[in-house]
């Protein structure tokens, strides 16, 4: 079985091809990051439902951008097909000004701010630059979408638990005041992990911890959670599938903003040294999606080696059934398309830092938050969820019943 599908499974005799009758196999839906790329999934989500408007995945985890919409779903006490239709219309009614400060003397002052930190420390009696941009209109815009209460809590997670339709909700950050990777765990059955740097703590998920986990490095400023620094949850995760595993999923449907069709650009020469945009791209790429192809690669390993081990003999090792969506179009070439509707301020300095050359889209495609760009991104996802539609259905309902077709 390869990390990209699976064998098709039959359909159950009810004619459902959702629900699962199998608990010890029970759905785990994993949502990486990619900044304004995590539009993608929303489109993928949309076209589950349409198959499975009934399905109520137990488990769900978060990182970086994708913890937005995880925690979206984890905070509606409705179906599927429903959760997925605000979660629409949430990206559809986002623009950079709900992101970021977009206007003239912010922009100016913040980028300049960074860029002298950044070359000759901080002078003195002044305020050290923590990001590049303010990204507080996002925790405004958060705040009112996800209903947020007035002790910052998200309180639908905690009604969907106690009411069992969800049992573990999981979202990663990075601790940068003690260098380890922290994934904030909600559902009363987890039990907690701690492994060499990674961890989970059972909180009450709310809006500080979606905004730490979606801290872009540099890009946006850490969030301080009780005596902790945390940003973007991709920092330092080399087992991207752990927080999902450790929540008790069975079967993982993992959701990437990953575009794999072609290698043609790695081979292109490049005469001068790289922008800081190509740079920031490259890093991004590896918090975003590097360990978890690298970890998709581990897991079919394991499953393979499993398979030639008697069940009493493998040290409480499972096998973990796996299916990867990724886009099937390049995301970063598409947000090239879309680069002159950003705000001119925004669009001059992305220029300087390089947005304009050859391989460097994919740190443009983090910021696109434009409604044009998130439109088509949602498209693309909902027509590569469409064309694997049977898949997907047939992996979320899960193996059939022992005795039963």
């Amino acid at each position: 079985m390869s990390p990209e599908s699976r064998p098709s499974a039959a359909r159950s005799p009810t004619g459902s091809p959702c629900r699962s009758e199998a608990p010890r196999t029970e759905l785990g839906i994993l949502l990486g990051g990619g900044g304004a790329r995590a539009a993608y999934q929303v489109g993928v989500l949309r076209a589950l439902a349409e198959s499975c408007p009934e399905m109520a995945p137990p488990f769900l985890g978060g990182v970086s951008a994708g913890s937005i919409n995880v925690a979206f779903l984890a905070n509606q006490e409705m179906g599927l097909a429903a959760a997925t239709d605000g979660l629409r219309a949430l990206w559809a009614g986002l623009d950079i000004t709900h992101v970021i400060e977009t206007g003239l003397f912010r922009v100016v002052g913040r980028m300049l701010g960074a860029a002298v930190h950044l070359s000759i420390g901080t002078p003195p009696g002044s305020r050290r630059a923590r990001s590049m941009v303010d990204n507080r209109p996002l925790r405004a815009f958060l705040s009112d979408a996800l209903k947020v209460g007035d002790d910052g809590r998200l309180p639908g997670v905690e009604a969907n638990l106690a009411a069992g339709r969800l049992r573990g909700v999981g979202i990663t950050t990075f601790c940068f005041t003690r260098g380890r990777t922290v994934t904030f765990v909600a559902g009363p059955e987890v039990t907690p992990w701690e492994r060499p740097r990674r961890e989970s703590r059972t909180v009450r998920l709310g809006l500080d911890h979606v905004m730490a986990s979606a801290a872009l490095p540099l890009l946006f400023p850490p969030v301080r959670i009780d005596t902790c620094w945390y940003g973007d949850g991709g920092i330092r995760l080399v087992a991207p599938l752990g927080p999902i595993l450790h929540l008790g999923a069975g079967r993982i449907l993992a959701i990437s903003t990953h575009f794999t069709g072609s290698d043609a650009e790695a081979s292109v020469t490049q005469d001068e040294a790289p922008s800081p945009a190509l740079i920031l791209a490259s890093l991004y790429n590896h918090i975003f999606n590097d360990e978890l192809d690298q970890d998709l690669r581990h897991l079919e390993r394991v499953n393979r080696l499993l398979r030639h081990v008697p069940v009493e003999e493998r040290m409480g090792l499972r096998e973990v059934d796996l299916m990867v969506v990724r886009p099937s179009e390049n995301l970063g070439e598409m947000a090239r398309e879309h680069e002159a509707r950003l705000p001119r301020t925004l669009r001059f300095f992305l220029r300087r830092f390089g947005t304009d050359q050859a391989r460097s889209h994919d740190f443009l495609s983090t910021l696109m938050f434009d409604p044009a760009y998130v439109a088509r991104l949602i498209e693309l996802g909902e027509r590569d969820g469409r064309a694997r539609s049977r898949e997907l259905a047939d992996f979320v309902r899960g193996p059939a019943p022992t005795g039963r077709p």
